[in-house]
């Protein structure tokens, strides 16, 4: 790349910012362009200010230089410009598309109406800090809360208005807490937790009716017809890439915008990285593949290095909530051992903790973890590296119970 190319990136969260920030390490400046008004942030931490654990500046990530302000409208690929609502024109010579997910919004009957498009009052998202903010200025002590949905977003929404005083009330479709990242011994320790936090959980309960009272939410109706009073609702039904801008633009796209190992799209000269993105048919949603390819990018654009290329990442969930009584989790690979894998499991009730790998042709190949995990780095690196274990076992038990790993 020439030093007189311009690039511009459409997201101001983690994958943005960081490559930005990478790029003028580098020597080739970029223009960043984020629609929210606050300072970037790590979007990752939104639980613990809601929680109020931590003030937004807290988790305020280190803007690049030069930071626009303006909500993008339409990409002009052939004279190569971006258009912003407020009429301001951007050229570019590379794009770069991290604009990142949005929260999905379940068909609830009383959601909308036909006289109304937004949120009815007292009910949320819990995307971004604007709706972090709004909870935050919503909840107060004995307000009766009710979250939908019982994944990873949803447990950590529901512990953080519980920290507040919240009364809350999780209700989830599937017949346990994180199912899909979490076996259901690690999810009865998961749903113990909140339930010593005074959480009320709901599983294999599907939500019915949002029913609101001159505009303002009052109950949630559940389908077999038991309601849930409510002050206050959080919606926590997962995300969807944000992919407006890459379809009007005729980009390619199908979960997410397509990207070979360079992170190019189908045309040439745009890029996608982070959540908007899908690579080899998968679409990641998680920080530590967004930052990876926000690292393969900027060295392929800044410094030409042919060498570098993204071939995918062995994505690890982790998620720790410090406020009030800590909840410390991961979860990694494929932890549902299949017939022939050998699986080590090591549960103590009184301290709340739980260990568990999966191994398959003396590799690992998957585990859970919950509380105290000292050992998640170690046994992390095993996994991540796919080497061959010593076949004797006593090191893989070494890994699960060494508490100096991580």
């Amino acid at each position: 790349m020439t030093s007189n190319t311009r690039v511009v990136v459409i997201g101001a969260g983690l994958a943005g910012v960081r490559l930005a920030r990478r790029l003028g390490e580098l020597g080739l400046p970029a223009v960043l362009i984020g629609e929210e008004e606050h300072t970037p942030y790590n979007r990752v931490l939104l639980a613990e200010v809601l929680a109020g654990r931590y003030a937004p500046e807290v988790i305020a990530l280190p803007a690049p230089a030069e930071l626009i302000r303006a909500r993008v409208t339409g990409i002009d690929r052939e004279d190569r410009r971006v258009h912003c609502s407020d009429g301001s024109v951007i050229a570019y010579d590379t794009l770069v598309l991290a604009t990142g997910s949005n929260a999905k919004l379940p068909p609830l009957r009383g959601l909308f109406t036909a006289d109304r498009h937004e949120l009815p009052e007292g009910v949320h998202a819990f995307r971004t800090m604007d709706d972090c903010l709004g909870l935050s200025k919503a909840v107060r002590p004995d307000t009766r809360a009710v979250v939908i949905g019982g994944g990873l977003l949803g447990v950590s929404a529901a512990r953080a208005l519980a920290a507040r005083g919240a009364q809350v009330v999780l209700a989830q479709q599937a017949e346990r807490l994180m199912e899909r990242q979490l076996d259901p011994s690690a999810s009865k320790l998961v749903l113990r937790h909140m339930k010593d936090l005074g959480v009320e959980v709901h599983t294999e309960c599907r939500v019915r009716d949002v029913r609101c009272v001159g505009g303002a939410v009052r109950s949630v109706e559940l389908a077999d017809g038991y309601a849930l009073d409510a002050d206050l609702v959080v919606l926590a039904c997962g995300v969807h890439p944000r992919v407006g801008l890459a379809q009007d633009a005729g980009l390619a796209v199908h979960k997410g915008v397509i990207v070979d190992d360079e992170l190019r799209t189908s045309d040439p000269h745009i890029r996608a990285i982070g959540d908007c993105a899908q690579h080899e048919g998968t679409v990641y949603g998680l920080a530590t593949p967004a930052l990876e390819q926000a690292e393969v990018l900027a060295e392929l654009l800044a410094t030409g290095d042919s060498a570098a290329r993204y071939t995918g990442t062995r994505a690890l969930t982790r998620l720790t909530l410090a406020s009030g009584t800590p909840l410390d989790l991961a979860a990694f690979g494929e932890p549902t051992p299949q017939p022939g894998d050998d699986v080590i499991q090591l549960a103590d009730a009184t301290r709340g903790t739980y260990r568990k790998v999966v191994v398959r042709d003396d590799r690992l190949v998957g585990g859970v973890l919950v509380g105290e995990l000292g050992t998640v780095g170690a046994l992390a690196r095993a996994w991540e590296g796919a080497e061959p274990l010593p076949t004797d076992g006593a090191p893989l038990l070494h890994l699960l119970t060494n508490d100096g790993g991580s």
